[in-house]
């Protein structure tokens, strides 16, 4: 579990999750893209359950759940969003909430004991 844990980890699948998704949106038929982002998915999921457990250490755990909670949002925001593009009807509403859940949840996870100080 210690390396599940790590956040490197989690950035490394929050990247890949984000080049994926915006391959699944330019493409016409993203079928085998969208089955590869939803298996990401899973070990963002699984990273951020590792993280959130070990965050719960530091006492700031309401921070924490709702980093969480962003970030399960922003999962759902962008499957929504594939979705809506693949059925032919309007998605730019769930697009910015993609950006939104995402910009909060990376300034939550920055901001937190485990994140990374760019100041320092």
């Amino acid at each position: 579990m210690d390396f599940l844990a790590s956040t490197h980890l989690h950035i490394t699948t929050w990247v890949v999750a984000l080049i994926l998704f915006f391959v699944a949106l330019a493409m016409a038929n993203p079928k085998v893209v969208q089955m590869i982002l939803r298996l990401d998915y899973l070990l963002i999921i699984a990273t951020g359950i590792a993280l959130f457990m070990k965050g719960m250490d530091y006492g700031e755990g309401m921070l924490y759940g709702m980093k969480f909670l962003a970030g399960i949002l922003v999962i759902g925001m962008m499957e929504m969003t594939l979705v809506k593009k693949k059925k032919g009807k309007a998605y730019t509403t769930f697009l910015v909430l993609v950006f939104v859940f995402f910009f909060i949840a990376l300034f939550l996870g920055f901001k937190l004991p485990m994140g990374i100080n760019f100041l320092a």
